[in-house]
């Protein structure tokens, strides 16, 4: 619809001209249950009310207020009507000759959501029950009510709701429900993407957190935390309040700053978009964050790491809002550091900076190198570009250049410069300034350079040690070596540790030495282990301290392919197996050395986290980067290692679960079919492998390759979702059902995703996943074509969330071939004019395709 991609400059434009005081947003859900009202066509709709109150310093100019519904009902300007015909055009409201002081009175009728944005609708196919809530970042709260939407226009808010009998209703203030009507207490000034609605027949429960600060002040949160009805048999409430307190009692140890937002609720909500959002009181999560089976400790980590993610920022973002989405960083970044700072100083989930080496900056390395790749302080000129920019650069790039600024002004001016930040600017909003004057202030710093370096430029560089030795074997000189891409050719600042190791007697290979050192510029000498032995492995950035990609010289890469499960340090073998990881994406190595490491070591890994991350690479290499005619060879020799570990591992553990899940994941051949047929029961004869529980989650695992190898057709699928009537199991059965080797099938869930709007945003997920399977080239090939001639269309036609799904989703990625590579250049070259945002989707898609057969290139020269 015309103006509804909000750009930069207009919003600056209306910040300098209004001001906003308040509003009260009314809504009616009665229509949420039940057959939709009269004169109500689909979408199905509810009614909403707001009065805006506001401010402009310059009467007699205009603006516009925000709202995408399907109608208004009626208009009012100061008291004078308007005719919403003349100046609502779907998307705005014209706002003329505005006064000093002024007020805006919108009576429409909006539509629910099936697709994750503004207020999403979902009926519970197991009960029949329907449950509410919404999701706003960057910018559909429109959807919901009229409103300014932009970060720095903040208002306190009063909402409240008509909702049909029995149910509960949420919001970021505290709720009563008084003569059919829950009215909420007033908020804080707050940015419309943060504000929020949870209703429906929720299972709650309750708790208190408790704090009496130093001056004598005590204070109480009421702690809440609900879920489907269905999923309460699952629902661990108890370990959620229990991280949720010591993420409270870490923030105001180290934030002096108390809570500011009265209740702190949490609900798991379903068909989610996101892992999380941090609407203040009234946080909204992924329901797969509530387990129904059983799953390993690295999913209770991921769990507490974004519950405290979304607590950060309570302070970092909600207390303390950019100004535009081109700061996006000052709350994001912060968020994912802090989650892991908090999560390893105050939780059981102390090896947290391991899953962040591994992880977090696995996602930022592969974003930082694609061709839109961006500085951490972005360019954002629209609302399209803030969309895409909730990415690796913005996380995790951000959260590992904090945990670079820690070393380098150390923690205690870190968070000094927090407090301070946060006492300046309570409620208000900031720019990138902001920040680096409070720590320039306490570390006594200058934060210039710094931020221009690594802020303010994109790219990511790789550090080399480089030695030499003299006769004896002692360390003559080490350096580090430093590079860059030609695209990004900056030399950043580095706080490193290089490690050196070598292997004691009983094999293993521990670290002897280690030095800190300031690296900058090409090339550093580390004068400190000068004199030393020769190591067997040089580690630089040992113990994680910058952000960059680790090279080895060619003694440490020997000793990595022959000992790297005899490095003893988990964070250290963490990193090194990113950087081999990295080594193979860059097709610097072989796709099967990659997979033949992994066979060889992963099985004596024992961070949980990193073997299922080297389960994905190991997936990934051989999909991708592994040479066509090495691929079935490849395969067989990656289930039979599975196989081997899977049986290995101890009856009952973690590590057993985890290859259980991995085996499926590559099982190919007739007696890996059969294995998990016979896992499943579905044999005469049952197979068993002692300690291993299949419960429901991981029958579904199991299923979906024998779908995917005709082993489980549309009967199959259907018992087992009688067996598992429930919304997961619709998702794993859609899922499924899409993955089957079949012309039919490929078709119609190509229908379903591409031509049709009728599958809510979960099921078009579910849909995508099953749709490209690595064994259904041929059957995908008809669709690459097919591919290129609606992507401008959907974009066009369906919301930016579905836009996104289809353009990542449905390119096709296993049809890596020249030709492939050729038709998407032809269509970036036929198509300069279209959306930026469509066509950074495609220029990525585009550099994924291209490094893939830069790899198979290295895998086959080195077959």
């Amino acid at each position: 619809m015309p103006g509804e991609n909000l750009s930069r400059d207009e919003a600056r434009e209306r910040a300098a001209l209004l001001s906003v005081d308040g509003y009260e947003v009314a809504l009616d859900l009665r229509s949420a249950v039940g057959a939709p009202a009269d004169g109500d066509a689909e979408p199905r709709t509810f009614r909403s009310v707001t009065t805006i109150r506001f401010r402009c310093n310059e009467p007699g100019a205009a603006s516009f207020a925000d709202l995408i519904a399907p109608s208004v009902t009626a208009l009012s300007l100061n008291g004078t009507d308007l005719d919403p015909s003349e100046v609502f055009d779907g998307s705005r409201i014209q706002l003329e000759d505005l006064r000093a002081d002024n007020e805006l009175v919108v009576d429409a009728r909006c539509a629910y959501s099936r697709t994750g944005e503004g207020m999403h609708r979902f009926v519970d196919p197991e009960d029949g029950e329907v449950y509410l809530y919404t999701q706003y970042e960057p910018a559909d709260s429109r959807r919901v009510f009229a409103n300014f939407e932009q970060p720095d226009l903040k208002a306190p808010f009063r909402m409240e709701v008509t909702a049909p009998e029995g149910w509960t209703v949420w919001s970021n203030g505290a709720g009563e429900l008084h003569d059919g009507v829950w009215r909420f207490a007033e908020t804080k000034p707050i940015s419309t993407y943060i504000t929020a609605f949870v209703a429906g027949p929720y299972h709650y429960v309750t708790d208190t957190y408790e704090r009496t600060f130093d001056d004598g002040t005590r204070l109480t949160v009421p702690l809440g935390a609900m879920c489907r009805k269905g999923l309460a048999p699952y629902f661990d409430a108890d370990d959620v309040f229990l991280v949720t307190k010591q993420g409270l009692d870490f923030f105001h140890d180290h934030f002096d700053y108390p809570y500011p937002f009265g209740k702190y609720d949490q609900a798991f909500v379903p068909e989610y978009n996101l892992g999380a959002m941090e609407n203040p009181g009234c946080v909204t999560f992924r329901e797969e964050f509530i387990f129904r089976g059983k799953v390993t400790q690295a999913s209770y980590e991921r769990r507490a790491n974004v519950i405290l993610h979304e607590m950060a920022h309570m302070w970092f973002g909600d207390l303390v809002t950019m100004q535009w989405w081109d700061d996006l960083w000052l709350k994001e970044s912060f968020a994912d550091f802090m989650g892991s700072f908090s999560m390893v100083n105050a939780t059981r989930f102390t090896n947290g900076w391991i899953t962040f080496a591994n992880n977090r900056k696995s996602w930022a390395y592969r974003a930082d190198q694609l061709p839109s790749t961006h500085p951490i302080t972005a360019d954002i000129r629209d609302l399209e570009d803030a969309k895409l920019n909730f990415d690796g650069i913005t996380y995790a790039k951000g959260a590992s250049v904090l945990k670079q600024l820690v070393a380098y002004v150390g923690q205690d001016a870190f968070l000094e410069g927090a407090r301070r930040y946060f006492k300046r600017n309570a409620y208000g909003n900031t720019e990138l300034g902001d920040l680096l004057s409070v720590l320039e202030e306490t570390s006594g710093r200058d934060m210039g350079e710094w931020a221009r370096a690594w802020l303010q430029t994109a790219g990511v560089n790789s550090l080399t040690p480089a030695a030499t030795y003299d006769a004896e074997g002692r360390i003559t000189e080490l350096a580090v070596l430093q590079e860059a891409a030609e695209t990004h050719p900056e030399l950043r600042p580095h706080r490193v540790a290089v490690g050196l190791y070598r292997r004691e007697a009983d094999g293993d290979l521990v670290r002897y030495a280690r030095a800190e050192a300031d690296v900058a510029g090409p090339r550093t000498v580390i004068a400190e282990l000068a004199g030393e032995q020769r190591p067997e492995l040089i580690l630089v950035n040992d113990d994680d301290l910058t952000y960059c990609k680790i090279r080895f010289d060619e003694g440490s890469l020997d000793t990595l392919r022959d000992h790297l499960g005899s490095l003893t340090d988990p964070l250290a073998r963490a990193l090194c197996w990113t950087a081999l990881w990295n080594l193979t994406r860059d097709a610097l190595m072989p796709a099967r050395d990659f997979v033949g490491l992994v066979l060889r070591f992963a099985g004596r890994e024992s961070d949980i986290g990193v073997l299922q991350m080297l389960h994905t690479w190991a997936r990934s290499a051989l999909t991708h980067y592994a040479a066509p005619e090495w691929r079935e060879e490849g395969a067989r020799l990656v289930s039979e290692g599975a196989l081997r570990e899977l049986r290995l591992a101890e009856p009952g553990s973690q590590h057993q679960l985890t290859w259980a899940r991995f085996f499926a994941s590559v099982a190919s051949s007739d007696a890996d079919l059969q294995l998990l047929q016979g896992l499943l029961g579905q044999l005469e004869s049952p197979a068993k492998i002692d300690g291993l529980e299949v419960d429901q989650e991981l029958r579904w695992s199991f299923l979906e390759p024998l779908a995917s190898h005709g082993r489980a057709d549309a009967s199959v699928l259907a018992a087992e979702l009688a067996r598992d009537d429930t919304a997961s199991g619709k998702r794993h059965q859609v899922r499924c059902l899409a993955a089957r080797p079949s012309a039919e099938v490929k078709a119609q869930a190509w229908a379903q995703v591409v031509e049709s709007d009728a599958l809510s945003n979960a099921l078009v997920e579910a849909t995508i996943a099953g749709f490209a399977q690595p064994s259904q080239r041929e059957l995908l090939a008809p669709y690459a074509a097919r591919y290129f001639e609606v992507i401008e269309r959907v974009w066009e036609e369906r919301s930016i969330q579905i836009g996104m799904h289809v353009v990542r989703g449905m390119f096709p990625a296993l049809l890596d071939s020249p030709e492939t590579l050729a038709a998407t250049d032809a269509w970036l070259s036929s198509h300069a004019s279209a959306p930026p945002a469509l066509r950074r989707l495609v220029i990525e898609a585009r550099d994924d395709l291209a490094r893939t057969l830069r790899g198979q290139a290295c895998d086959a020269a080195a077959g």
